[in-house]
Parts: C-alpha cells; structure tokens; sequence
C-alpha cells in the first residue's frame, strides 16, 4: 500500500544544486516513487558551523511510495552516504546531503534511530517554509497548530531564509 512521507533535503557543500538533483535521482531509483514534488528551495546561513561554511539549500520532499517508514529511512541513510556522508561525523558539519524524514502519516515513533515527527521541524523556519508551500494546513501528530500556523508563531527573521527558487525539482 502506498504512504505519502514529507522529507527535509538539504546540502552545503560544492555544487548544491546538483547535489540536490543527484539526491532526488538515487530517491527515484531505490523508491521508484508514484509521486514526487517539492516546496521551494531556500538559501540559509549555517548556524552553529564552523566559520566560512558554505550557507545551506533546503528545501522539502513530498512523495508517495510502496514502503514503511522504517525502510525509507534506511534508503535515505544509504543515500546520504552514497552521497559522501561518513556515518561518523562532528555535529553540524558541512555535508554533500542531508536527508531527514519529517513526517510519515499516521505514523508516530521517538526510537533513537527515528523519531517521527521531526522534533524540531517546527522550530526551524528553513524546514517550515517549504514544507509550508507543499502542505501549510497539515497539523502533524502530536501538534495542535498546523505547518502555516507554526511557521507564523516564530519569532526568528524571515528574511534569513531566502527563496533561491520556486520550481526547482526537475519532473519525474
């Protein structure tokens, strides 16, 4: 049976762009996913990064595929390490990918290995807000706001996530 999942993707390193794009490749190969699209793609200064990282492109992927939560998060480590990520690794580090699974339906769990939701996810203005061009009145388990409403109550500068571009997931 199919589920739809939310995915926060981000990089910081070399080609951003291009490293997005060969992220959402290897999703298609190993998900063959029925349906893929994404919120808009931010520009985000690093935070808690060593001085002169590279700021960061985020964005979030909405697909649907023949899959458990557990299964994509294994496929989504795979990736990220086929990317280049070491599975060891110094906290905020700067990376070739980052791929968080934010949301799996109905699906609620707070292993270790994976918590969803994201426990932060509505915290963080460079996830909320693409997450919010994809589905701003999804209430998440365990929430009593929807994305939109979360996005509003933060207090940060919205200016400090900047629009890089719209429409910038190539078609499946």
């Amino acid at each position: 049976m199919p589920a739809t999942y939310l995915i926060a993707i981000g990089t910081n390193l070399g080609d951003r762009l291009e490293n997005l794009q060969r992220g959402l490749a290897l999703l298609r190969e190993r998900l063959q996913p029925q349906e893929m699209r994404s919120g808009g793609l931010y520009e985000t200064a690093p935070v808690d990064c060593a001085p002169g990282t590279q700021a960061f492109f985020n964005s979030v992927i909405q697909l649907t595929a023949v899959c458990t939560p557990q299964e994509l998060h294994g496929h989504l480590q795979a990736i990220e390490q086929a990317m280049g990520r070491p599975s060891v690794r110094e906290k905020n580090a700067p990376r070739a990918l980052d791929l968080d699974l934010l949301y799996a339906g109905d699906f609620v769990s707070d292993d270790p290995v994976l918590t969803v939701p994201h426990p932060r996810l509505h915290l963080r203005r460079f996830v909320l807000q693409p997450l919010a061009d994809l589905c701003p009145a999804l209430v998440l388990p365990g929430h009593q706001r929807s994305i939109q409403q979360h996005l509003e109550a933060l207090t940060d500068d919205p200016a400090e996530v900047r629009l890089v571009e719209k429409d910038w997931m190539k078609p499946l």
